[in-house]
């Protein structure tokens, strides 16, 4: 059974999840807006874009707010396949010349992963379990 105070790990966790979930969010309401005023060259490629970063953002939201901070178990593995998932986007972005974006995606992502993996998130979660 959980205990039923938030560690600060978990906190941090969530709330570094539900950043990331506002910046896939806004990049997909800006996709959308994009696509609707402009002409682009591919519109289905387009909203099919718009219509991912709307999803992954609501998606992170709700894995921050419903799973983490209600200290719900099934939400530690969502938000640490994320984080694996940002690491080489973030690699990339450095590769491409763009360590101004590239960096701090990286930092989130390892700072996120640290704050999930600890102990203490492992006991809010989990409780004294023995594995």
């Amino acid at each position: 059974m959980p205990v039923s105070k938030r560690p600060l790990s978990l906190v941090v966790a969530a709330a570094i999840v539900a950043l990331e979930g506002l910046v896939a969010l806004g990049l997909g309401v800006y996709v959308a807006v994009e696509t609707l005023v402009g002409r682009p060259d591919d519109l289905t490629s387009a909203l099919a874009e718009a219509a991912f970063g709307l999803l992954v953002g609501a998606g992170l939201l709700w894995v921050a707010w419903g799973g983490l901070l209600r200290m719900e178990r099934w939400g530690r593995s969502p938000a640490v396949v994320a984080q694996i998932f940002l690491l080489p986007v973030a690699f990339t972005l450095v590769r491409s010349g763009q360590p101004l974006i590239g960096v701090p995606v990286g930092v989130a992502a390892l700072a996120a992963l640290v704050a999930l993996l600890t102990r203490a998130t492992t006991r809010a979660l989990y409780g004294d379990q023995e594995t």
